[in-house]
């Protein structure tokens, strides 16, 4: 129970970073913004996490988690319910920055806590149970939320999605067990004392590459199932879904791949994921060609979430709530790259080869994820 628990919160917290993508046309003409300015918000949520993330995580390691998710979901119900409020961007950007601040710290708190609530040798399929949550975030959290939005309104979606995050609190109040934080308080130079590993920054700094590789293409995957593969408008979204289903299969898949060893297989994941990303440019109006490389895709995209916090939280041992954080960091960071990356790239290369860019990206992650590969395994040492 407690599992599935940090599973729906963990449903609850992406819905909240990403509802707003399917809000964006509707948000705009209510507060006289554009498009483009609107979309900025995207941008600041991310910036936010990248910069507070590690600092907050860290004074926060030694507090009971208990305590600590509940205070994070009332945090995130209080800024969806002013973001039902605002009235302006400014005031809706504000409202959002609470739960940027927020969200890094359960990322690193829930996966650490995951871990902890199982057996040794469990760890990373219960990482990758909370990671779940993602998943069915993807399928379900955003499609329904742009449906409420259109029955209540941007505003009833965001007050709905508040109104969701105090149940979770309370589930969790009711049924979750008393976790202890760190059992020093590390608050200080000593939690930080891992940024200093050269080894561990390089790991986050793979972290960066895999999701720049990952978002390069899917944050322009609508258009390309559009334009690419020559999909109705009308049954978009419905290839996105099935996308996300497909999804729910690697995050099996890499909860497996994660009793091994993390390194491995991210690079093997990665590989999967440049061929499925390269595929779909080069099969792209055979369907059943289309079909089968966005399997591929949907596979390795969604098993990569919890084998990177896996993999930086193994990295990062002696303050594994600030390495989880920090792999969150990373990742928004990626996300936001590999936008910017994408969308310089579409007016010169063409939407059709931002797949072959991806997947450029990809193998250069490859690289550095073999060389991270711990030396007792290499074979012929």
């Amino acid at each position: 129970m407690p599992i599935l628990i940090l599973a729906v919160a963990a449903f609850a917290l992406l819905t909240t970073e990403f509802l707003i993508l399917g809000l964006l046309p509707p948000l705009a003409r209510d507060l006289g913004i554009s498009i483009s300015m609107a979309g900025q918000l995207v941008t600041v949520f991310a910036v936010v996490v990248v910069l507070t993330g590690p600092v907050v995580a860290a004074y926060v390691s030694h507090w009971p988690r208990k305590p600590l998710f509940l205070g994070i979901l009332v945090i995130f119900a209080v800024s969806n319910g002013l973001s039902a409020l605002a009235t302006d961007f400014w005031s809706l950007a504000l409202a959002r920055t609470l739960a940027a601040i927020a969200l890094p710290v359960f990322w690193g708190t829930a996966s650490e806590s995951a871990a902890a609530l199982v057996a040794p040798g469990r760890a990373g399929k219960a990482v990758a149970q909370v990671y779940l949550g993602i998943t069915t975030a993807f399928v379900f959290g955003i499609p329904l939320g742009t449906l409420a939005a259109a029955s209540v309104g941007w505003r009833g979606a965001f007050a709905l999605l508040g109104a969701f995050c105090l149940l979770v609190a309370a589930l969790m109040a009711v049924f979750m067990p008393n976790i202890p934080g760190s059992a020093e308080r590390t608050a200080g130079t000593s939690q930080f004392a891992i940024l200093r590993d050269k080894r561990f920054m390089a790991h986050v700094l793979l972290t960066v590459l895999v999701f720049t590789g990952m978002f390069i293409a899917y944050i322009y995957l609508a258009d390309m199932l559009e334009k690419v593969v020559l999909v109705p408008p009308a049954n978009v979204g419905w290839w996105l879904m099935g996308f996300g289903v497909v999804g729910v299969a690697g995050n099996v898949l890499g909860g497996r791949l994660l009793e091994k060893d993390a390194s491995v297989a991210t690079a093997i994941l990665l590989t999967v994921l440049a061929v499925g990303m390269a595929a779909l440019p080069a099969v792209g109006q055979l369907q059943l060609g289309a079909v089968t490389a966005l399997l591929i895709w949907a596979i390795a995209y969604t098993a990569l979430f919890p084998v990177c916090q896996v993999r930086v939280m193994q990295a990062g041992s002696n303050a594994k709530a600030l390495a989880g954080t920090m792999n969150v960091s990373a990742s928004n960071a990626g996300i936001g790259l590999g936008a910017a990356l994408g969308g310089a790239a579409i007016p010169i290369l063409g939407l059709n080869h931002l797949g072959y860019l991806a997947a450029g990206v990809a193998l250069v992650a490859i690289a550095l994820a073999l060389m991270l590969r711990p030396k007792a395994q290499v074979p012929g040492r």
